[in-house]
């Protein structure tokens, strides 16, 4: 039967350009010994000669090489290797024999090696050439960051993401799914749907080497976000009456149904969609971000009410959207950020003129194809998945599409943005080119899957309406522009409409709570992200609900006062008087100068709150659709203890005395990656918020500290580097164990140290 194999672990990398790397027999005995997943431009210093956009990191030519050995009947098999994603523009080779490339650094595509490899040792080569890091407008890594599978098998075998199970119908708990195969030599097929415990519930088998069979399984237990089963269909190949081949595929049963006046409804009940964009980096991890990390990432979503991810703007990492099956994440999987025409690349800060234009639009004509097919074929059993989406505003107004109709027109970005590149250019590409690249798009997807509907996400829907882009699109994604849901559901009352970007605003979440007819929204963005940072010294984007670490910025907890019904309330605290309404820079430390005047927030979703300092009530205050769950308190400093009441809830803070110990905690997980939260504490045992220190970190044994993080939007510290400083008090370790027992050093220079056994 088919054999998948991790080959991840001990390849051989060299940064740089070198002759002959593609040869079998180089000498690669002096190249540094690494692992994979590997992102090589977090490895590096931040430069200010860098791009902004990606994070004030570089890119490069590097070289990869992996020696495995395969068994002595291997010329009798089939031979197949998977690369998850190389970013980008790669070339393989596999024992002296190029095999070809992949240009678009968020592909996952597969070589056929069976005329190539043999018995014993044999060799992978990869060249990957990212030189021009102005290519993006976020952080996109460098290398192979994704993992590479090798699977061995019978000649006759199903093709590579050959198999395709979709539910048809369910009626009185019972589901008829449809599956639909292609086999390369075989003469039949035969599928058996298994539980979650693994016991057999229904089978079928029928002829051909491809084809299509309807199966009934009956009491069918429906996947959703409250209730995320997963059943397995196994699949066995047949030729000459002998099973060639089998593969088990990981499914749920469910219907997922958009309409344009109701809304949309998962197994026949009306939800919204409470969903968050998020980008692929995990900050000091760059790209290569282990399963475990977004496991700890998405439960936190979870946690705070969310039920939906958007992939922006790229497709994901195969992991991920395994997790988002598992944990019960419903998701839009999108292909692209740009078509045939280049957008402005940031690479001196945020709208600092002028732009580069590198990016994918350079191979779009040749590749957008295989790339839009690849991510489909990969990713469409996933249960989780209810919509494609084609692109992320590709009508982005003047950049560099434009219009005649709008003779002057400014983006969702665009304040700073010169005269002349804000007026309509005849010498411009046209938007009306978008609608027939556009329509070959969906016309794609749904060759490949028509159970599900394409969307891209329109950032000038007042132009995509007038020139056929909307008409083409099965669902149309709304980016900041929520000022034209009810003019745009009159005119078009058969076209679904949804929030594909939306602010944190409190408006933005009214616009989808009170229109029964639109979908859900998707807030920009969960996670702070490397790049698309404002200027030097700042590297990211401080956009998210959680920081680079995945922990909870107070964006957070205003979402989860508007998306749970658990009674629950948190305190912020912002030094000075502010907008009562902005929870931008507002943290979670109660500190300041005596007689300061400090802002306390509450997030709740109680109708009332009330505030106390050391026991004395500052007042009960009524929350309206107005505070956007929000009440604010100003008030002259006092150090102590605050306390927030808000019906059953209660939430407690204290003034942070200066630090004296270094605190471990161990995210639990099953995985590839050890997740240390580490925090400096007082006395008192309470987070020591505004004592920060740069803490050194030493690893004894057989493993290896892959990142450490703090989320600090300016802090340049290489994360090469064995020490960072902390955050208000936090930072994260990650660690990747390689034996039975490890052990984890910290100090700082002022005395204090902490270990512990991993």
């Amino acid at each position: 039967m088919g054999n998948v194999i991790d080959i991840n672990r001990n390849w051989k990398f060299h940064f740089g350009d070198t002759t002959g790397a593609d040869y079998m027999g180089y000498d690669d005995g002096a190249w540094r010994d690494i692992n994979l997943p590997h992102d090589w431009s977090v490895e590096h210093i931040f430069d200010k000669a860098n791009a902004s956009g990606t994070g004030y990191l570089p890119g490069g030519t590097a070289w990869y090489r992996k020696h495995f050995i395969l068994p002595d009947d291997v010329s009798e098999k089939r031979v197949r290797i998977t690369f998850g994603g190389i970013y980008k523009h790669s070339r393989v080779w596999i024992n002296s024999n190029y095999l070809g490339g992949w240009a678009y650094g968020y592909s996952t595509f597969t070589f056929d090696v069976s005329d190539f490899v043999r018995s014993g040792e044999n060799v992978i080569s990869v060249q990957v050439e990212h030189n021009e890091v102005a290519d993006s407008r976020w952080f996109t890594g460098s290398g192979i960051y994704r993992d590479v599978t090798l699977e061995i098998s019978d000649k006759n075998c199903f093709e590579k993401n050959g198999v395709f199970v979709s539910t048809q119908e369910i009626v009185n708990d019972n589901a008829v799914i449809k599956i639909e195969y292609k086999t390369l030599g075989c003469d039949g097929a035969e599928f058996t749907v298994e539980d979650k415990l693994g016991n057999p519930v229904a089978m079928g088998k029928c002829n051909g080497s491809c084809g299509d069979i309807q199966i009934s399984v009956p009491d069918a237990e429906l996947w959703s976000p409250d209730n995320p089963v997963m059943y397995n269909l196994v699949c066995r190949s047949i030729k000459s009456s002998v099973i060639s081949d089998e593969i088990t595929i990981p499914f749920g049963v469910r219907t997922a149904v958009f309409d344009a006046n109701k809304g949309f409804f998962l197994n026949g009940k009306n939800i919204k969609l409470k969903g968050v964009c998020v980008h692929h980096d995990a900050g000091a991890l760059g790209a290569a971000v282990p399963t475990s990390v977004w496991e700890r990432r998405l439960k936190k979503f979870k946690e705070a009410g969310c039920n939906a991810l958007r992939t922006a703007h790229n497709p994901p990492s195969s992991d991920l959207l395994d997790l988002c099956d598992k944990i019960g994440l419903l998701v839009m999987d999108e292909a692209f950020d740009e078509w045939e025409g280049a957008k402005n690349k940031w690479w001196q800060g945020h709208n600092v003129y002028p732009p580069k234009r590198f990016g994918y639009a350079g191979d779009f004509p040749m590749w957008h194809k295989a790339d839009l097919e690849a991510m489909v074929l990969r990713d469409r059993n996933h249960p989780s998945i209810i919509l494609w989406s084609i692109g992320n505003e590709i009508d982005y107004p003047n950049d560099p599409y434009v219009t005649p109709l709008f003779d002057e027109v400014l983006g969702n970005n665009d304040a700073n943005k010169p005269a002349q590149e804000r007026r309509y250019d005849d010498k411009k590409p046209d938007a009306r080119r978008l609608t027939t690249v556009a329509k070959k798009l969906v016309d794609i997807v749904h060759a490949v899957d028509s159970t599900r509907p394409v969307l891209s996400a329109l950032s000038f829907p007042e132009l995509s309406t007038k020139t056929g882009f909307f008409d083409v699109l099965d669902v149309a994604g709304y980016n900041y522009r929520e000022h034209f849901y009810e003019q745009d559901h009159k005119l078009f009352p058969e076209k679904v409409i949804l929030g594909s970007e939306n602010s944190h605003s409190p408006e933005a979440w009214y616009a989808v709570r009170d229109n029964e007819y639109i979908c859900g929204q998707f807030l920009w963005t969960g996670i702070d992200f490397l790049g698309e940072c404002r200027g030097w010294p700042v590297r990211i984007s401080q956009a998210g609900m959680l920081d680079l670490c995945g922990n909870e910025k107070p964006l957070y907890y205003q979402r989860k006062a508007f998306w749970i019904d658990e009674p629950f309330v948190k305190i912020a605290v912002s030094r000075g008087t502010k907008d009562k309404t902005s929870v931008w820079s507002d943290s979670f430390v109660y500190m300041a100068d005596e007689g300061e005047t400090v802002s306390v927030s509450c997030y709740t979703n109680s109708e009332s709150a009330e505030l106390f300092i050391n026991g004395k009530s500052l007042g009960k205050k009524t929350l309206t659709d107005k505070d956007g769950c929000r009440v604010t308190w100003e008030f002259p400093y006092e150090s102590g203890v605050l306390t927030a009441k808000a019906g059953n809830a209660v939430d407690t803070i204290y003034t942070p005395e200066n630090a004296n110990k270094i605190s471990f905690d161990i995210y639990e997980n099953i995985g590839d990656c050890i997740q240390l939260e580490v925090e400096l504490r007082d006395e008192n045992g309470n987070v020591s918020s505004a004592d920060d220190k740069v803490i050194y970190y030493q690893l004894i044994g057989d493993g290896e500290i892959l990142g450490i993080e703090n989320g600090k939007p300016d802090d340049l510290t290489c994360y090469a580097e064995n020490y960072r400083s902390t955050y208000n008090g936090r930072a994260i370790v990650y660690v990747r164990k390689n034996a039975e027992k490890i052990r984890l050093y910290a100090f700082t220079k002022d005395g204090l140290n902490a270990e512990i056994e991993l």
